[in-house]
């Protein structure tokens, strides 16, 4: 362990930097924010304009008025839960991935309750408010109506897409298999269109709400097309990653080796992470999410792999100059984060990666980046941790041995009243720092717990949780 040392002034440019990702950052958060909300009020301003207030007067106009709105609010937050997950870079750059997967599953849901009700609704509206007749009028919708068939294929798609994603059931699920399944989401709200420009008034009454309705399904897609296609194909056949040596770090961690071409090229930075596949094993076509473990230097990069049976063991058999085909950089746990000029870095056992990668890329003085490590085995990076607190003035501190309590997030080593009252021992000064997390989401509960009684601020905190 280190003792923390007095921090040099930083340099102006640093300060201007900042502030100026910063006050970006924000911005286009509230653009996003915006956006989202007067949609839903745009269509529901539609709604109301088109009677759907006074149709609430009668029980089977009421239950078709209310399957109106809930059906537009539903199409809105279709949309935007997959321009959410569609990769685009500003996006990523100001919310993070650990933010933006939260918001998607939020307005998934919901979109996908909505959907559920007006299903339920419309139908009983169209069955005069009778519920025996209600499943003869669904029959009657689904073979009779334009779309409907589709639409329902839609559902279908959705739904699964809905119960793979509870946690119970994702628990049950290789990673691969699920972000497999998860894909059917697109082709769910593609077989949702026809139905809504067919049969729905509200979609096609005016010359504005067709306009505002394909515009947002064109833009909708164009995201996914040109982020998540276009543009990984693209970086891909420019840089041509390869693997340049494969090296053991402790018992199932390796770390990879990649270099490739015009790599000073490629907007990365220490800490983000790529969905990666590996040519020539088994599998090759699922993805893996696995963040850089060194910061980049325009001519190689690393990241470092441990064995958890979902496909990363084979990483350890990788033959050199084989391909590597990438998605990314994603995630926030990057420089760009940053809004103060002291840090504190807290990470568990393979967490340590993207961390490792921020202590070597993050501009800082002696004793303004401190690094707590907790494992149970023995840590990684130990050599290249002690050049950087030697060279740089990065303080390390590791916390060894098995967690002492289910609800402590340091291990048996440490002697100290409360896990907080270590904290403060260790960095008394910690609610003046941003703080880079990463570990298990039920390791990161426990410390983010400590960090909000020490009173770091939450825009202050930047997570990144692995597992699924």
């Amino acid at each position: 362990m280190t003792p923390l040392q007095a921090p040099a002034a930083p340099a102006p440019s640093v300060v201007r930097r900042l502030g100026a990702r910063a006050r970006r950052d924000s911005g286009v958060r509230l653009a996003a924010g915006s956006t989202l909300w007067l949609s839903l009020l745009l269509v529901t301003w539609w709604w109301v304009t088109g009677g759907g207030i006074g149709q609430l007067g009668g029980w089977a106009t009421g239950l078709q008025s209310v399957g109106r709105l809930t059906g537009l609010g539903a199409a809105v937050l279709l949309l935007a839960q997959v321009v959410l997950m569609a990769r685009v870079p500003v996006l990523e750059q100001a919310f993070g991935q650990d933010e933006l997967a939260r918001l998607h599953r939020i307005v998934g849901f919901t979109s996908f309750n909505l959907m559920l009700a007006h299903i339920v609704t419309i139908t009983w509206g169209y069955a005069s408010g009778s519920v025996t007749a209600t499943p003869r009028t669904l029959w009657d919708l689904v073979v009779n109506y334009p779309g409907m068939l589709l639409a329902t294929a839609a559902t279908l798609c959705l739904v699964m897409v809905v119960v793979t994603s509870i946690r119970a059931a994702r628990r049950r699920l290789r990673y691969e298999s699920w972000h497999l399944l998860h894909l059917y989401a697109y082709l769910g709200v593609g077989l949702a269109i026809p139905h809504q420009l067919w049969t729905g008034a509200d979609f096609t009454s005016s010359t504005g709400r067709q306009v505002f309705w394909w515009s947002a399904w064109a833009g909708a897609a164009a995201s996914v097309l040109v982020w998540r296609v276009g543009l990984p194909v693209w970086r891909n056949l420019r840089h041509d990653l390869r693997v340049a040596a494969v090296v053991p770090e402790g018992h199932g961690i390796v770390s990879v080796h990649l270099t490739g071409r015009d790599l000073h090229r490629l907007p990365v930075e220490a800490g983000q992470f790529f969905t990666w596949r590996f040519h020539g094993r088994p599998g090759w076509t699922r993805a893996n999410p696995y963040s850089l473990s060194a910061a980049p230097d325009g001519r190689s990069l690393r990241i470092t792999v441990q064995d958890v049976g979902d496909g990363s063991g084979a990483a350890a058999g990788l033959a050199v100059g084989s391909r590597a085909w990438i998605e990314g950089p994603y995630g926030r746990l990057s420089p760009r984060a940053r809004g103060r000029h002291k840090v504190l870095m807290i990470g568990a056992g393979v967490g340590i990666t993207p961390l490792r990668a921020l202590a070597e890329g993050l501009e800082y003085a002696p004793g303004e980046a401190v690094l707590l490590h907790r494992t149970s085995s023995a840590p990684l990076f130990v050599d290249e941790l002690t050049a950087l607190s030697h060279d740089r003035g990065l303080v390390v501190w590791g916390l060894p041995g098995r967690r002492r309590a289910p609800d402590s997030w340091l291990g048996d080593g440490v002697r100290a009243a409360t896990d907080l009252a270590a904290l403060r021992s260790w960095v008394p000064d910690v609610a003046e720092r941003d703080v880079y997390l990463c570990g298990p989401r039920a390791w990161t509960d426990l410390v983010l717990r400590d960090l909000r009684a020490a009173g770091v601020p939450e825009h202050h905190i930047h997570l990144e949780n692995f597992g699924w």
